[in-house]
């Protein structure tokens, strides 16, 4: 924290002690007034969680800032930065998330230089990009709050009067957006997004004047009368929120997609890492849209549905809103009307269709096994001879169920499992492709199906629990060959991570030993070893003891896979 200004001092210049200050008291700020603003919270949908929402966005901007201060002496540009990356990573909602693409957009400028003039410049920018990253921008929000403050400080000048006339220009704007959008106005409020962000102004008045700000921001209007519904409460059914690791013209494809598919569709970020936010009625093709764009983890879906039975939460042990942390791969325990188990082929023998199955494709008898005990209907691959669309197709017809999940477990089957999804989907099968690479990732997908659960759920747990499982493949070269590893010879062993090649060895125990080692260099708390019938005998003990021995805090599961299977296929989740 910085020192505390003298009376009648007022600071010049945002330093990184003063931007830690601002943050601190933003964080402070909205947790006083995290209830208020919750209670107000009736647009874009009235769930009553907005001033959480920010105020939890606001705990990962503080803590970011904490850390880089613990680290070392920051400058202001470093602790702008982490500022907004904080927000970035632990956005929550959808004003959460429009908060933390403000503050990047302010980062960009104040990284820069940090008097009157920058800031002016920083909250213009910020506005701006805030308005890029809402795929339908409302007026009377948040938006309409960031705007009005970076207007009645355009003008520039010294620090103080810019960061008055900013947190002045907002206030006004607030108390006007009650008339600004009907939902607002028939529950006698104002925009709880807007009234976080006058909070968050205010704290920055407070910081560079030593004083808190003359008045307090608006209070919620009398309510103009009981009101039965809101605009919003008929809206989708699912909010869903992610990271997602991806390319700048992969993002512009999935917002076009993304705004298809729902509405109130925010995606902010940017230089490879994004945070996405959507409500959508489709929640698992929301996730899969981001799979096809990149690497989204850290997924979070929420159920608004005022009827919905209320699920335990697997984080706090209470009841509430329906929510998964895709990244843990958190279950859900309520009935919601599939009380039956994964359909098999035996109970597609009765007749009657299942309420639903998995489709898998695996390499080895023995992973077919394992995948049928599991209840899964499989699809065998050999070497050089994957399957095509018309297996998977009647395999999915052999499952006999009215959903159907398909795990291809091959990059290369990608394109084949979706569309053989879109063939059977013709048919009246209700299908979804949880686009597994390795296999793998197919054995994590499996282990946290539920099918007991909303298909949507359940398919967004899948994608989660594969996406955060990073798989390895060791081989033999055939021939002499070029590899992103250097030059490998006939009858060397190669280990793959991710598909490419980053280990050249002799011994294929020793190879494994050095993939595992820098697969787990970058974390992990479950090694899966799944190892083919032809390997040297004692590799899987050899590689467990391995783990043991130098990672204690991970878990060692062995799988085997029987014949035709790659030699040894590695997943760390």
């Amino acid at each position: 924290m910085s020192r505390a200004l003298q009376p009648d001092e007022e600071l010049v210049e945002l330093d990184a002690e003063a931007v830690r200050t601002w943050c601190a008291r933003a964080f402070d700020a909205l947790g006083r007034e995290r209830e208020e603003i919750d209670a107000i919270n009736v647009y874009p949908v009235a769930d009553g969680d907005t001033g959480t929402n920010l105020y939890l966005t606001a705990e990962a901007a503080h803590r970011a800032v904490e850390a880089v201060f613990a680290a070392s002496g920051p400058d202001t540009a470093e602790t702008v930065r982490a500022m907004a990356h904080g927000a970035l990573l632990g956005a929550r909602g959808n004003s959460g998330t429009i908060l933390s693409q403000l503050l990047r957009g302010m980062a960009t400028v104040l990284a820069d230089g940090c008097d009157g003039d920058h800031l002016a410049r920083a909250l213009a920018e910020a506005a701006r990009a805030a308005r890029r990253a809402v795929a339908r921008p409302v007026e009377g929000t948040i938006l309409t709050v960031a705007s009005a403050a970076a207007g009645a400080c355009a003008a520039g000048g010294p620090l103080v009067r810019v960061a008055r006339d900013a947190y002045e220009g907002a206030a006004s704007a607030l108390a006007a957006t009650s008339g600004q959008l009907d939902v607002l106005e028939r529950a006698g409020v104002v925009d709880a997004g807007g009234r976080g962000l006058v909070a968050v102004l205010g704290a920055l008045l407070e910081t560079v004047t030593g004083r808190a700000p003359d008045h307090a921001a608006p209070a919620p209007l009398p309510p103009a009368a009981p009101r039965e519904k809101c605009a919003g409460e008929d809206g989708p059914a699912y909010e869903v929120i992610y990271l997602l690791e991806a390319g700048d013209a992969a993002v512009e494809l999935l917002r076009s997609r993304l705004d298809a598919l729902g509405e109130s569709l925010v995606v902010v970020g940017g230089d490879g890492l994004w945070n996405v936010h959507v409500h959508v009625d489709d929640a698992g093709a929301a996730v899969e849209a981001g799979v096809e764009a990149g690497r989204p983890h850290r997924i979070r879906i929420t159920h608004f549905a005022p009827d919905a039975a209320p699920a335990p939460d697997a984080r706090s042990g209470g009841g509430g809103r329906h929510g998964t942390d895709g990244a843990h791969g958190q279950r859900y325990g309520a009935d919601d009307g599939y009380a039956h188990a994964c359909g098999t082929e035996d109970d597609a023998a009765r007749g009657e269709r299942v309420p639903r199955a998995i489709v898998a494709v695996v390499p080895g008898e023995g992973l077919a096994g394992l995948c049928a005990e599991a209840g899964a209907t499989t699809v065998r691959t050999r070497p050089g001879e994957p399957p095509a669309e018309d297996e998977l197709v009647e395999a999915v017809r052999r499952a006999h169920a009215r959903e159907v999940v398909l795990l291809p477990n091959d990059t290369d089957l990608r394109e084949t499992a979706a569309a053989a999804a879109e063939r059977v989907r013709a048919e009246g099968v209700r299908a979804a492709l949880v686009p597994t690479r390795a296999a793998v990732q197919g054995i994590a997908a499996l282990a946290v199906h539920e099918p007991g659960r909303r298909f949507d759920e359940d398919v967004v747990a899948m994608t989660a629990a594969a996406g955060a499982t990073r798989y390895a493949e060791l081989a033999v070269a055939e021939h002499r060959s070029f590899t992103s590893a250097g030059v490998c010879q006939a009858g060397d062993v190669l280990g793959l991570i991710e598909g490419d090649v980053a280990v050249i060895g002799k011994d294929l125990t020793e190879t494994a030993r050095t993939v595992l080692d820098r697969m787990l260099s970058a974390g992990g708390e479950l090694v899966t070893l799944v190892v083919a019938g032809d390997t040297p005998p004692g590799l899987a003990a050899d590689l467990e003891q391995h783990v043991r021995r130098g990672y204690l805090a991970v878990d060692t599961v062995t799988y085997h896979a029987g014949a035709e299977a790659p030699p040894l296929l590695i997943g760390v989740e």
